[in-house]
C-alpha cells in the first residue's frame, strides 16, 4: 500500500494507447499531453507530497513504455487565494492544457473554474478538497479524486479509544474521562468539521466518556498550531489528556508547543494526527505523536494521473474504479506504528 508502484489501471490505459496508436499519424511522431495543476497552498505538507508523487509517477509511466506520448505538467501555487487560482486556470486553458487538476482554495467557489473549462471543453479533476456535490454535477467532464473525510475521523477516534483503554497513563487524572482539545483545519471547512465530529462521536460511541476543554482553528498549519497549542496549554495545562488534530502538521505544531514549554515527553497528552505525511510518520516512529490516519497520497496521485491520461487520450475509464462516473476515493489506514516499508 505504501510502496511506489504502477497501478494496473495506468498500465491498462497505456496498453490501450499503444494498441490504438493514440491518434498518432505514424512514423514515430510524438503526441504530447499537457496537464495543468493548481494547488491551494504549496506549503501544505500533504498536498506537496502528493504532487511530488504525481510528478514522479508521471515520469515513471512515461519512461516505462514506448508509447510515443510525452507528458508535460505545469504546477501553480494559488497561495490560498481563490482569485489567484481562477486566474491560474484561465492561464492554463489559454496555454492549451488538455486537462486541469484543481486543489480548490474555496470548495464552495468552483463555478468560475467550471464555466471557463466547459467553454474550452477541457475536463477538470478536482482533488483533495472536495467541492459540493451539486457543483460536480454541473458538467459531465468534472471529476474528484480524494478520500471520505468521515472515515479518517472514525479511525482517529478508534485510535484514541484503543490508547485510552489499553494505556492507563493516558487518563492522567484517573477520572475515567478523556479530557481533550481540538486543533481544527479551517473555520466552516467541511472536511475539518467532519473529521472532528466523527472522531469525537466514535470515542463516545465506543464507551469512553469525554470532556471538551477547548479548540482552536489553525488552518492546517504547523506554525499556527504551535501558537494556538501554546495558548491552550496556558489555559488548561496538564488537564489536557488528548489532542485531536485534523492533520499531521497541526499535530506537529502541538508537539512543538510541548517542547517549547519544556514539558517532559512522558507527561505529554496523547497527540493524534491525520494524513500520514513523511514528517508525521517520523514523529509517530519516535513517539511524539501516538497515532495518525494514513491518507493515501500515492494512490490518489496515481489515480489522478491515470484519469488525466485517459481523459486526454479519449480512452475508456472503465478500469479506474469511478464511483457514480465521477469520484475516485482511496481508503484511509489507521496507524499506531510506522509500517516496515516506511522505516
Amino acid at each position: 500500500m505504501f510502496a511506489k508502484k504502477m497501478t494496473i489501471a495506468g498500465l491498462a490505459c497505456l496498453l490501450a494507447v499503444e494498441a490504438s496508436g493514440c491518434g498518432n499519424t505514424g512514423g514515430g511522431q510524438v503526441t504530447s499531453i499537457r496537464i495543468g495543476v493548481s494547488v491551494y497552498d504549496q506549503y501544505d505538507t500533504f498536498v506537496s507530497e502528493m504532487i511530488n508523487h504525481f510528478n514522479e509517477y508521471a515520469s515513471e509511466v512515461s519512461a516505462s513504455m514506448d508509447s510515443n506520448v510525452s507528458v508535460n505538467i505545469d504546477v501553480y501555487n494559488a497561495a490560498a487565494s481563490q482569485t489567484t487560482q481562477n486566474n491560474q486556470v484561465k492561464t492554463m486553458l489559454e496555454d492549451g492544457c488538455d486537462i486541469i487538476c484543481v486543489n480548490l482554495v474555496d470548495r464552495t467557489e468552483p463555478v468560475t473554474i467550471i464555466d471557463m473549462a466547459e467553454k474550452k471543453d477541457v475536463p477538470v479533476i478536482f482533488f483533495n478538497r472536495e467541492l459540493v456535490e451539486q457543483d460536480l454535477e454541473r458538467w459531465d467532464k468534472l471529476y474528484y479524486v480524494g478520500a471520505k473525510a468521515f472515515e479518517s475521523g472514525i479511525m482517529q477516534g478508534e485510535i484514541a479509544v484503543d490508547i485510552f483503554k489499553n494505556d492507563p497513563a493516558a487518563d492522567k487524572n484517573g477520572d475515567g474521562v478523556f479530557q481533550y482539545i481540538v486543533l481544527e483545519g479551517e473555520a466552516d471547512h467541511q472536511d475539518a468539521i467532519v473529521r472532528t465530529e466523527y472522531a469525537v462521536s466514535t470515542i463516545t460511541d465506543q464507551g469512553v466518556p469525554v470532556e471538551k476543554l477547548g479548540y482552536a482553528i489553525a488552518n492546517w498549519n504547523r506554525a499556527q498550531a504551535n501558537t494556538k497549542m501554546s495558548q491552550l496549554l496556558t489555559e488548561y495545562g496538564d488537564q489536557i489528556e488528548l489532542v485531536l488534530s485534523n492533520n499531521d502538521d497541526m499535530a506537529l505544531g502541538a508537539v512543538d508547543a510541548m517542547k517549547a514549554a519544556g514539558i517532559d515527553q512522558a507527561e505529554w497528552p496523547v497527540i493524534l494526527g491525520i494524513d500520514g505525511t513523511d514528517v508525521g510518520l517520523a514523529a509517530l516512529k519516535n513517539g511524539e505523536i501516538r497515532g495518525t490516519v494514513y491518507n493515501d497520497k500515492e494512490g490518489q496521485a496515481e489515480k489522478m494521473f491515470d484519469l488525466a491520461f485517459c481523459l486526454a487520450r479519449g480512452l475508456p475509464l472503465d478500469d479506474l474504479g469511478l464511483e457514480d462516473g465521477k469520484y475516485i476515493r482511496q481508503p484511509y489506514t489507521k496507524l499506531e506504528e510506522v509500517p516496515e516499508e516506511q522505516e
